[in-house]
Order: C-alpha cells, then structure tokens, then sequence
C-alpha cells in the first residue's frame, strides 16, 4: 500500500518512514506544501500522512485545496498543534483523524488502518474475501489449503493491495506502485516472484492470474 509522508522534520521524517517501511507500506517522503502538491496530481495514494507547519505551502491550504479538487484520498494529520481550535479546524476541511506529536508508532499505525477500513467500507478489521483471511495488524494470512502464515512486508503489502478489492485485477504497474516507493529498485520478476511465494504459503488457488491483464483474488 503506497502513501505519501509530508513532513518537513528531517528526523522525524527518517524516522517515520523507516516506521512505515518496517510496517510495508511502499512510502514516498516529501518535506514541502508544493512538493505535496505535485506528488499527489502526479501519483495515486492510499492515504496522506500531513504535517501542518510546512514551508512553501501550509497543510491546511494543502488540504482544503486536494478537497475543493475532488480528491477523497484519506488524510491523517500529524501535527504539534494541540489546541482545540486547530483540530476543529483540521477535521472540518477534510482530514479523516488528527494525530498529536509526539506519538506512539503502534497508535499512529492502528489509527491508519482504522482510516483504511472506513475508506474500504469495512468495520472488521480483518481483510477477506470468504476464502482468503488477512490480518493488517499481525500480517497473518489464512485460507482452506493451508496453515496460517505470518507474511514478509511485501508479501503483505501486496495481498493487502489485492485484498482491498475482492474480484478488482491489478496489473504488474499497478502493483508495483502498491509494493515499492520512490528509489527503490524493482526486479523485473518482483512481482511474479511474489505471487510464487503467497501462493506456496496460501495455496495455489489463492491469487488467480488473469493472462496478459494482471492479478487478483476471488470476490465473494
């Protein structure tokens, strides 16, 4: 699951995308308004984790703007601002939670896949498609051929990608972007290695593979 980091901290910024990465999400890491601006006309995102007090552009202009464009991307504020005239304000031009700094990594993380589930229309919180299981906060998977198995980050990130939308096909391009973030370097076998993996782990059945389109699981 791709998202976009706007943070203008170098540190916390370091920190928060190895924090991500650990969780496998594929994370591009922008630390200016207009830079955030450009990365989200130019690239498609899951969610948006936004700081406020960002140079070249405010993360409040930034978010009223993606908002009055039409954009329904998911935005989680992370911010120092504690006041309640800040969050009020936050909320109602369009961010989905409001996360006061300094947080704890595993609350910013459940908080995001609460986010995710609203976005997906899903109160559980496990992902499934009545055949598949998957759970986004332990990265266990489960199916009828085969034992429960704990995920690697990118086995998970792109199951989850395939899990969000039972019966939806997602070629190699468009997992990609799911699995990998800016500079990372992606074999040209990635993704089909990836496949071969789950499918060892879930069955052969798991993902099914649509020729000359891409893949995708089972829609209940």
């Amino acid at each position: 699951m791709r998202l976009l980091l706007v943070e203008d901290d170098a540190m916390i910024g370091e920190a928060l995308e190895a924090t991500l990465r650990e969780a496998s999400y594929a994370v591009d890491w922008v630390r200016d308004g207009l830079m955030a601006t450009t990365a989200l006309k130019t690239h498609g995102y899951e969610l948006v984790l936004l700081d406020l007090g960002l140079p070249g552009k405010d993360g409040i202009t930034l978010l009223r703007q993606l908002r009055e464009d039409g954009h329904a991307t998911p935005v989680v504020i992370i911010t120092a601002r504690d006041n309640v005239e800040d969050r009020i304000l936050g909320l109602d031009v369009g961010a989905d939670d409001y996360v006061l700094k300094p947080f704890d990594a595993k609350e910013l993380l459940a908080r995001m896949r609460a986010v995710l589930r609203r976005k997906a229309g899903a109160a559980a919180p496990v992902l499934s498609n009545g055949i598949v299981s998957l759970d986004p906060a332990t990265h266990q998977a489960t199916s009828p051929e085969a034992e429960p198995s704990i995920l690697s980050n990118r086995e998970f990130a792109l199951l989850n990608a395939l899990m969000v939308r039972p019966g939806a096909i997602l070629s190699r391009s468009e997992l990609e972007d799911r699995v990998y973030g800016w500079g990372e370097e992606v074999d040209s076998n990635a993704i089909e290695f990836l496949i071969y993996t789950l499918r060892k782990k879930l069955g052969s059945s798991a993902i099914q593979n649509v020729r000359g389109v891409g893949w995708m699981v089972a829609q209940a």
